[in-house]
C-alpha cells in the first residue's frame, strides 16, 4: 500500500519522524547525535523552521514549519524541496554511520514520515510530547537532562540557534511556565495528539 503523508504547504507545521531499521539504534554514541544535528542544520534549516526536536537512540522527532522565505511557491515544488532535503539528511547520515562502524545497508526504516500539525494547541501538545520522549522511554528522569532535544533551549538552560520555539513559547509568560506545562503531564490525560504520532 502506498505511503500517504500530509501534503506540504508553506507556513504550515508538520511532525517529521523516522526510526531505525527493525527498531534498531541509529545513534550509537554522543558524536553521532551531534553529527546528525549538524547535517540537520545543513540540509533542513534552509527549507524548514525547526520548532522542536528530539533525537532518541532508535528514532527522531522533528516539529517544523515549512519555510516561507524560499523561492518555491507551488505545493509540488515545496514538497519536492523538503523531500530532497530530508533524503540528503538521511543518505548523508547513513553513509557516515556505515563508514564509521563498518556496516552496510539502510539505517532507517524506509523514508521519513510526516503528519500535518493544525493549530497552536496541537503545536503545544506535540512539543511537550517530543520533549518528554526521553523521560517516557526511561532514559532520564527529567526532560532537561536529555542533551539531544530542544527542551533546554525552551526553558533557558541553553541558547542554541537551531530551534525557533517562539510560536510555542508565545503561549506562555515565560520558559519556566512552559517547563511547568511539560512537567505537569500525566499519563491519564486525554490523548490530544494521537493521530500525529508514530
Amino acid at each position: 500500500m502506498p505511503r500517504r503523508d500530509a501534503e506540504l504547504r508553506e507556513g504550515e507545521y508538520y511532525h517529521f519522524y523516522n526510526r531505525g531499521n527493525n527498531r534498531e539504534r541509529i545513534f550509537y554514541e554522543r558524536d553521532n547525535y551531534l553529527f546528525f544535528l549538524q547535517r540537520l542544520r545543513k540540509y533542513l534549516v534552509p527549507v524548514l523552521d525547526m520548532v522542536a526536536y528530539c533525537l532518541m537512540p532508535t528514532h527522531y522527532h522533528l516539529l517544523a514549519g515549512v519555510n516561507q522565505t524560499s523561492e518555491v511557491s507551488k505545493t509540488s515544488e515545496v514538497s519536492a524541496g523538503v523531500s530532497k532535503a530530508m533524503m540528503q539528511l538521511s543518505v548523508s547520515y547513513t553513509k557516515a554511520m556505515n563508514k564509521r562502524y563498518d556496516r552496510v545497508g539502510g539505517l532507517f526504516q524506509g523514508a521519513y514520515r510526516r503528519k500535518h500539525v493544525g493549530g497552536d494547541g496541537y503545536l503545544l501538545h506535540l512539543s511537550r510530547y517530543i520533549h518528554l520522549n526521553p523521560v517516557m522511554d526511561g532514559l532520564v528522569r527529567r526532560a532537561e537532562d536529555w542533551e539531544f532535544s530542544s527542551y533546554r533551549d525552551y526553558i533557558g538552560l541553553r541558547t542554541g540557534t537551531l530551534p525557533t520555539p517562539e510560536i510555542v513559547l508565545a503561549q506562555f509568560r515565560s520558559g519556566d511556565d512552559y517547563g511547568e506545562f511539560v512537567e505537569s503531564y500525566t499519563a491519564d490525560e486525554p490523548d490530544v495528539i494521537g493521530e500525529l504520532l508514530f
